[in-house]
């Protein structure tokens, strides 16, 4: 079984993420009960049947959220084309920079190891927001602080003894690839950015604003272009300015099987020929090669896990909210 073929199972495990969001959590449980509602939905392509897609549809046209689950009921069943239309032409790229707060240590790792400046290159950077890590403050709770950023601060609970840096990275270049990259100056792609933010969750929206802000100031370098076909070239031109990081978040998930064995077989064969550095940050069920490195993940547990060329550091909460080192 795929990843996006099961819709009840699909609903069930988003709801056990959503918990931040009693909206959705509600709203995906009954969903997954929801018979008629399925079926509605197995009249998507698989990849659009996703929960946070389908929920963001319905509040782009007008379902309250948080709100009752008989409202988005009511309106994916008597939708007359506008929300599948949505569904159909926009995707969920979240671009959650809370996430760069458990991948802080692996970057400074990095740096540490490589006695060199970055270079990051983020496969799947929609709008580009996670490529300004040094560009916010951190607060790794309980107890650890790293600030000079002058920024935002990104706030994670953190178990385990990771390597918390305790200096901003130096990042001499920044760089993505995206088969549709979002504009940080499109008020119709932010406002699309903003729907995506769970109910309930004011501060990922003001985060979200604050983090475009960032990205205007300074737009970094982004390419329309496909992971498997377009990746060498900005790998390329990224190696001249410091130590190549390949990485990405909530991304892999979105490629069929095929394309992402064949894409982590591309990946380590680059990390090997010392080309790039890798680091992955995925749902436990995505990259299971990575997964299988760590200690075993619970069955239906909708845990990410932070790789490193291959390797599992960490547990991590889906939009950076907490972290178990391994």
């Amino acid at each position: 079984m795929d990843l996006f073929t099961d819709i009840a199972s699909q609903y069930r495990l988003f709801a056990l993420d959503a918990k931040e969001s009693p909206c959705f959590e509600d709203w995906a449980r009954r969903v997954a009960e929801d018979d008629v509602v399925k079926a509605w939905l197995a009249e998507l392509p698989q990849i659009k049947q996703q929960p946070n897609l389908v929920f963001a549809a319905a509040r782009w046209h007008g379902v309250p959220a948080p709100g009752p689950y008989d409202g988005l009921r009511r309106a994916l069943l008597d939708d007359a084309g506008p929300i599948r239309e949505t569904i159909m032409t926009r995707s969920t790229q979240t671009n959650e920079v809370g996430r760069l707060a458990t991948l802080m240590p692996v970057f400074a790792r990095i740096e540490r190891e490589s006695g060199r400046p970055l270079a990051l290159l983020e496969v799947g950077t929609s709008a580009g927001l996670c490529l300004f890590p040094d560009r916010y403050d951190y607060e790794w709770k309980p107890g650890r602080w790293l600030s000079g950023s002058a920024g935002p601060v990104l706030t994670c609970d953190v178990s385990g003894d990771p390597p918390l840096p305790r200096s901003l990275p130096t990042v001499a270049w920044r760089g993505g690839i995206d088969l549709n990259p979002l504009d940080v100056e499109d008020p119709d792609a932010m406002a699309w950015l903003s729907g995506l933010v769970w109910p309930e969750q004011d501060d990922r929206r003001r985060r979200l604003a604050a983090a475009i802000d960032i990205a205007r100031a300074d737009p970094p370098h982004i390419v329309r272009g496909d992971l498997m076909t377009d990746l060498r070239a900005q790998i390329e031109l990224a190696a001249p300015y410091g130590e190549v990081v390949v990485f990405h978040s909530a991304v892999a998930a979105y490629l069929d099987r095929q394309t992402r064995t064949q894409f982590q077989v591309s990946m380590m064969g680059l990390v090997e020929a010392g080309i790039c550095r890798w680091v992955s940050n995925e749902g436990a069920r995505v990259l299971p090669d990575v997964t299988a490195t760590g200690p075993a993940v619970p069955v239906d547990d909708p845990t990410f896990v932070l790789g490193l060329d291959g390797q599992a550091l960490a547990w991590t909460q889906s939009h950076g909210s907490a972290m178990r080192w391994l």
